[in-house]
């Protein structure tokens, strides 16, 4: 997926060479890193093995200059050949914007060809992909050896799609940067269409007519209900269930006992004749 930098005002686009080993993808990166200027490119990264002069990636920034004041920036890699390292092929394959399918024209590799495409085809699977989907183009590469199939042939084997192609001899430079021209416009195009660049600055809002504030009215209660009192004065809810608590009764005073009552009144004479009975 495209890249974009609002920090720096940048845009990144990763192009990822495919292809079966030994077909020219190391040497399609080597041939544009020696022609560019030192100043808009990157450092080259190659790693070498006995069977395959990759191992791993190649990594080449470009500058290719500015689109509505962001620079873009492609950052270049390639895949191994071998088939086992199959698990480093998808890795580098990981967010990929455009593939570059480089093909090798002798007609010895048409089964390497085929394998390396449908390898393709599964690896972009896995990340949800569709390679009918994703900006391609091929170069049918090593144009210049005797036993070489036409580019019909190629065609018809390899590009069911009809997108662009480009015979080239890489060691020689031949078609190399008419390839990478071709697939870093349709991905810019792609990037264009997709909404991917920056949204326009935003707009100051026209402001609104100052509306009138809205008089006041009094806000109306409802009237609490009704609460049963008891005989006491207490309020008591009325939905308290009957076994926790009970209303309180009135209770009349308990009268003296009728003895209580005479010797009572017999004190009260003692004590109003002084003592005397």
């Amino acid at each position: 997926m495209v890249s974009i930098n609002y920090a720096f005002r940048e845009i990144s686009c990763k192009i990822v060479y495919y292809g079966p080993g030994l077909s020219g993808k190391t040497t399609n990166l080597q041939w544009v890193h020696q022609k560019i200027p030192r100043e808009r490119r990157g450092e080259l990264i190659s790693l070498a093995t006995e069977k395959d002069r990759t191992l791993y990636f190649d990594f080449l920034p470009l500058d290719l200059g500015s689109i509505q004041g962001f620079t873009t920036k492609f950052q270049l890699y390639t895949v191994p050949g071998q088939v086992y390292y199959n698990a480093t092929r998808r890795l580098v394959l990981r967010g990929a914007d455009g593939i570059v399918f480089v093909a090798d024209s002798q007609r010895g590799n048409m089964r390497e060809n085929m394998e390396s495409l449908q390898n393709l085809g599964e690896n972009l699977t896995e990340y949800g992909y569709r390679l009918d989907d994703i900006p391609l183009v091929f170069q049918y590469n090593k144009r210049d050896l005797p036993d070489r199939a036409s580019a019909e042939e190629l065609n018809k084997l390899l590009n069911y799609r009809g997108v662009p192609f480009f015979e080239a001899e890489a060691n020689r430079g031949v078609g190399v940067f008419e390839t990478l021209k071709s697939i870093s416009k349709i991905v810019l195009e792609k990037t264009t269409h997709q909404d991917a660049m920056p949204p326009p600055e935003p707009t100051v809002p026209s402001p609104q007519p100052r509306q009138e504030p809205m008089q006041s009215r009094p806000i109306e209660t409802p009237n609490p209900p009704s609460v049963p009192r008891t005989p006491r004065g207490d309020y008591r809810p009325h939905r308290i269930s009957p076994l926790r608590f009970q209303p309180l009764r009135a209770v009349e005073p308990a009268k003296p006992a009728e003895g209580t009552k005479r010797r009572g009144f017999f004190l009260w004479r003692i004590f109003k004749r002084g003592g005397k009975r």
